[in-house]
C-alpha cells in the first residue's frame, strides 16, 4: 500500500499521523472541512495544524465528508482509507445531536456506500473509534464479579454521590481496565455514533473483501492540541485557563479519572494498525494503560507552569460524562508489538513547554457549560 487517504487529516491526531506517513515514504491524500471550531475562522492563514502539512501532503482536499461527490474524489486511487473525520465533543454532542449523527453516521455511511457500490483501489479501512463506546469502564465486585455499571443517576450525582453502583452490590467497587471483550454501553451521543460507525466498518469491510482495523483511541494529547475548541479535552482547556490567569473549575470530587494517551503513542498505535496484517480484522484499545485522576492532572498542569492559578473542586457535574475508564492495552500489544513509549508526567510536560509558547485563546469553555446549562445538561 502506497497511497493514503487520511479524513479529519488536519486536525490533531490527523495532521500528526499525517507528517509520520510522508516520513515513511507515502503519498498521503487528505480531506479536511478545517472546521472552525478546531482550526478557529481563518485557517488557511492562520491554523497551525493545517499549516503543518499543507505544503507536505501529497494532496488536500478542502471538503465535508458528507459530500458525495467529495468522497468519491478523495477515495480514488487510493489503498487504503484512516477515517479520522467526526465531531467529536462528548458534551456538546448531548444537544447538538442531529450534526452528530450526520457527520459521523452520515459520513461513515457515504465512504461504505461508495467503497460497496463503485470500483476503486481500497485494500485496508481503518476506524477511529473511542473508549467512549464503553461508558462506564469495567469493574469487579466483591459480590458479583465483573460487572459493568450503567450510566450514573442524576439524583445521586445531584446529592455528591459520584462513584458508580450496581444492583445488589454493597462493597464498592473495584475498577479494573477495560479490554476489548467489555460490555459496550456508551452513555453519549458521541459514543453511540462511534460505536457505530465502528459496527459500520467492520461489517461491510469484511463484507466487501477490505480489511477493517477499529482502533478505540483513549484521552489523547499532546503538542499541537487546540486551545481555542472547548470540547478538546481538559489538558487543553485548562492549559488555556491558567495562561488566561483564571482558576479552575474540577467537576465532581476531583477524583474522576481517564486513560492519557500522547499523541506520538497514538499515532505509532496507528501506523501498526496500518502495516501489520496481524491488526486486520481486529479491534485494539489505544491508551497508556494508566487511569490519572482530574486533580492529578490539574496539579501537574499548574506546577508545570509555574502559576498561581488555583483550583476549586465544585461538585459541578455534566450528564452523559464517565466516572472512570482506562484501557487494557495487552491486545494490541502482543498482535502488534506496540508499546507506549511516553509517560503521563514526561507528556504533560512536553506539552505545557509547547502551550508555553502558544498565545493565550478566548475562553470559549465556560460559554460551552453556559449552553449545556442551559439545556440541563451541566449541572
Amino acid at each position: 500500500m502506497t497511497n493514503i487517504l487520511i479524513t479529519g487529516g488536519a486536525g490533531f491526531i490527523g495532521s500528526n499521523l499525517a507528517l509520520k506517513l510522508l516520513e515513511k515514504n507515502y503519498k498521503v491524500t487528505v480531506l479536511d472541512n478545517l472546521s472552525p471550531q478546531i482550526h478557529g475562522h481563518s485557517p488557511e492563514t492562520t491554523s497551525p495544524l493545517y499549516l503543518s502539512i499543507r505544503d507536505k501532503v501529497t494532496r488536500f482536499i478542502k471538503g465535508d465528508v458528507c459530500d458525495k461527490a467529495t468522497v468519491a474524489e478523495a477515495i480514488s486511487g487510493q489503498d487504503a482509507i484512516i477515517h479520522l473525520a467526526a465531531e467529536t465533543g462528548t458534551g456538546q454532542s448531548m444537544y447538538q445531536i442531529e450534526k452528530y449523527v450526520q457527520v459521523n453516521l452520515g459520513g461513515t455511511a457515504l465512504i461504505l456506500d461508495y467503497l460497496t457500490n463503485q470500483p476503486h483501489s481500497v485494500k485496508k479501512m481503518i476506524i477511529a473509534s473511542s473508549r467512549a463506546i464503553y461508558g462506564e469502564g469495567k469493574y469487579i465486585s466483591k459480590e458479583l464479579g465483573v460487572v459493568y455499571p450503567e450510566a450514573r443517576a442524576d439524583e445521586e450525582m445531584a446529592k455528591g454521590n459520584f462513584e458508580v453502583q450496581y444492583p445488589g452490590c454493597h462493597a464498592p467497587l473495584q475498577l479494573v481496565a477495560t479490554d476489548e471483550e467489555s460490555k459496550i454501553h456508551p452513555t453519549s451521543v458521541y459514543g453511540i455514533t462511534k460505536q457505530n460507525q465502528e459496527q459500520m466498518v467492520m461489517t461491510v469491510c469484511k463484507a466487501i473483501g477490505i480489511s477493517p482495523v477499529a482502533l478505540r483511541y483513549q484521552n489523547v494529547y499532546g503538542p499541537g492540541q487546540s486551545l481555542s475548541n472547548p470540547y478538546t479535552g481538559i489538558l487543553s482547556i485548562f492549559s488555556n485557563l491558567i495562561k488566561l490567569k483564571k482558576d479552575i473549575n474540577i467537576f465532581e470530587d476531583g477524583k474522576e479519572s481517564r486513560d492519557f494517551v500522547y499523541i506520538s503513542d497514538v499515532v505509532d498505535a496507528t501506523v501498526l494498525g496500518l502495516e501489520k496484517e496481524a491488526a486486520n480484522g481486529q479491534v485494539f484499545n489505544v491508551g497508556a494503560g494508566v487511569a490519572t485522576t482530574v486533580t492529578e492532572i490539574t496539579e501537574m498542569l499548574l506546577k508545570e507552569y509555574a502559576s498561581d492559578c488555583t483550583y476549586t473542586i465544585t461538585g459541578n457535574y455534566r450528564i452523559g460524562d464517565i466516572r472512570h475508564n482506562f484501557a487494557d492495552i495487552s491486545r494490541i500489544k502482543s498482535l502488534l508489538g506496540f508499546e507506549p513509549k511516553v509517560s503521563i508526567a514526561q507528556g504533560i510536560h512536553r506539552f505545557a513547554e509547547w502551550v508555553t509558547g502558544q498565545p493565550a485563546q478566548e475562553d470559549k469553555y465556560s460559554k460551552s457549560l453556559k449552553e449545556m446549562e442551559s439545556k440541563g445538561l451541566y449541572k
